[in-house]
């Protein structure tokens, strides 16, 4: 529905600011207006004042300002009708409402039943949910307070019981509540712990179901978009933690459902999860509205040191100041919490790396850098990197890495001016590892007929192991990941599965891989025609490499490692001539 200009006129002059704002923040009048603490940015001299005349609120710390509904939309992060109903519900004012077609409101409701029906399962009797959770040593105060459930494990309660309460079918199945097959309805969520998603307003908007039994898969299940829930614009447990987040002046993104509860139990409450591991921008701005600071703890494998990465170069386009923490005894924060408390894991967040050292840090893998022609191609990488920083952070970051590398900072200043290639310099684009980060994501043509294959014929997953880097962008690598875990699980790939999965680059990647693509029903030769490209390339590659290295060999000092190096010459050009 919307609201006519009159309406919104009504409501405003029904409503006293002072009684709005005063419920979620202390004020104290100061002469004829009130005085408190800013709810949007974290400060201990109140700052935040509130104009009873006016009926305006105005915060002189961080700028915030505007009339009431714009404070409702603030503070509880809604749009302007949200706002508007949720001012007329508590003041229990009737607002005059436009026809406009949009039935988010059954769908929320719909949910928040599932949610009560789920949560019921879990507490009212003995099940395999609550005996689960307990082994994970969550309390019962924090299991109601994120409001766990339970699906239990028939094919049909939560479907039945919805029908029982007159919800339309199709609403079950448009939520991801229920699915469909050969004219039978069955639930989709079973044998599962559930986790309501809760926007900031309070709404149920979706759900997280994880398995219990190992037999169950996949491990975690999750709602499918819908007309109130997209994973890009929420974060798990934000609606519980917001408020410590304002206060604490930071906010700790995890990975999991579990990671953010067990750390909030622990009483570290200013966490929240991303619903996937890929940030969003719509995410960072979300935080921004609650703070500038973020640290990021993510996984310590290669797809959190990915997520930590495009979540680095995501933050920093809000502007955020980025922190990225991995545990160093458990698997992830949240069996770290458990084992060494809240003090070993706020020890954790002092000691985390700003976003610059991690960078470098990060680029270091995959290098020996003991190895000379690995710490010239680290150098090269990482002069890139520090391209995209401001002049003082190129100047701190230059003498880190020269300490660190026992190389003259002249030199690497010289190679970060591209004074080792001018011309290049000159002729083409900087890109920069945060370019890379922002630009859409792009697969090879050798990766994009090597996924088709593999989409076509399953038995290739295994034997595209044997060529390890072979997949170079991070897309490619993570839908391989992907279709690796799928065929362990079943021999196949259940392709809805694996998009529900999926960020929306990654997505649009393996779309454009199943449209675009054609093989021809020629796998075989496919396949060995793409590891003879790769191979041929990397063979190339390895050739220009030992070259560069013996123009700059001294003929006097190094007659042995020059050697050395000419018969690794040798054998990748024999190598090269095999292949033609």
């Amino acid at each position: 529905m919307s609201f006519s200009s009159s309406a919104i006129e009504n409501l405003k002059n029904q409503v006293n600011i002072v009684d709005v704002v005063g419920r979620s923040v202390q004020l104290k009048r100061a002469g004829s207006n009130y005085k408190g603490c800013c709810p949007f940015h974290n400060e201990k001299t109140p700052s935040f004042v509130v104009s009873e005349q006016k009926q305006i609120f105005t915060c002189f710390g961080c700028g915030a300002t505007g009339d009431v509904i714009e404070y409702v939309k603030r503070y509880y992060n809604l749009d302007f009708t949200e706002a508007v109903e949720k001012i007329a519900a508590e003041e229990g004012i009737a607002i005059e409402q436009t026809a406009r077609s949009d039935s988010r409101d059954i769908y929320y409701k719909v949910n928040k039943m599932a949610a009560n029906f789920f949560y019921r399962a879990f507490t009212e009797k003995a099940n395999k949910g609550y005996a689960y959770m307990k082994r994970r040593e969550i309390s019962p105060a924090i299991l109601k307070k994120f409001g766990i459930g339970y699906a239990d494990e028939q094919w049909d309660s939560l479907y039945q019981y919805l029908l029982s309460q007159g919800v339309d079918k199709k609403i079950m199945v448009e939520l991801g509540l229920v699915s469909e097959s050969k004219g039978k309805c069955y639930d989709k969520f079973r044998n599962r712990v559930i986790f309501p998603i809760i926007n900031t307003s309070g709404k149920v908007i979706g759900f997280g179901g994880r398995a219990i039994d190992e037999k169950d898969h996949p491990k975690y299940l999750n709602s499918p978009e819908s007309k109130v829930f997209q994973k890009k614009n929420n974060l798990y447990g934000l609606n519980i933690s917001r408020q410590s987040v304002g206060k604490e002046g930071f906010i700790i993104l995890v990975e999991g459902y579990m990671d953010t509860i067990a750390l909030y139990q622990s009483g570290v409450t200013n966490v929240a999860a991303s619903l996937g591991t890929a940030l969003t921008e719509n995410q960072a701005k979300l935080i921004k509205r609650y703070t500038k600071d973020v640290v990021l703890s993510y996984d310590a494998d290669g797809a959190g040191r990915a997520a930590a990465l495009r979540g680095l170069a995501i933050l920093r386009k809000e502007d955020c100041k980025v922190k990225v923490l991995h545990v160093t005894d458990g698997k992830d924060p949240d069996e770290y919490v458990k084992k060494n408390g809240k003090t070993a894991f706020l020890k954790l967040i002092e000691g985390a790396m700003p976003y610059g050292d991690y960078l470098l840090e990060s680029a270091k893998h995959g290098f020996h850098l003991e190895q000379d022609q690995d710490k010239i191609d680290y150098i090269r990488k990482v002069t890139e990197i520090l391209r995209d920083m401001s002049p003082v952070e190129q100047e701190i970051y230059t003498k880190k890495l020269s300490k660190d590398l026992k190389i003259a900072e002249g030199a690497i200043r010289m190679e970060l001016l591209g004074n080792a290639n001018t011309e290049k310099s000159r002729s083409a684009p900087v890109r920069t590892l945060h370019q890379e980060e922002k630009a859409p994501a792009v697969l090879h043509p050798v990766e994009k007929t090597l996924l088709k294959v593999m989409l076509n014929e399953e038995s290739y997953i295994e034997k595209l192991a044997a060529y390890p880097g072979i997949l170079e962008s991070d897309l490619a690598v993570q839908i391989y990941r992907y279709m690796q875990e799928a065929y362990r699980e079943h021999r196949f790939i259940d392709l809805n599965q694996m998009m529900d999965r999926l960020s929306d680059a990654e997505l649009a990647g393996l779309q454009e891989v199943q449209q675009h693509v054609v093989v021809g029903g020629n796998e075989a030769q496919v396949f060995a025609d793409c590891i003879r490209t790769w191979n041929t390339a990397r063979l190339r590659k390895e050739e220009q490499q030992l070259m560069t290295l013996l123009s700059m060999a001294d003929e006097n000092d190094n007659q042995e490692r020059i050697i050395e190096l000419t018969d690794q010459l040798m054998k990748i050009q024999r190598e090269l001539k095999n292949q033609q």
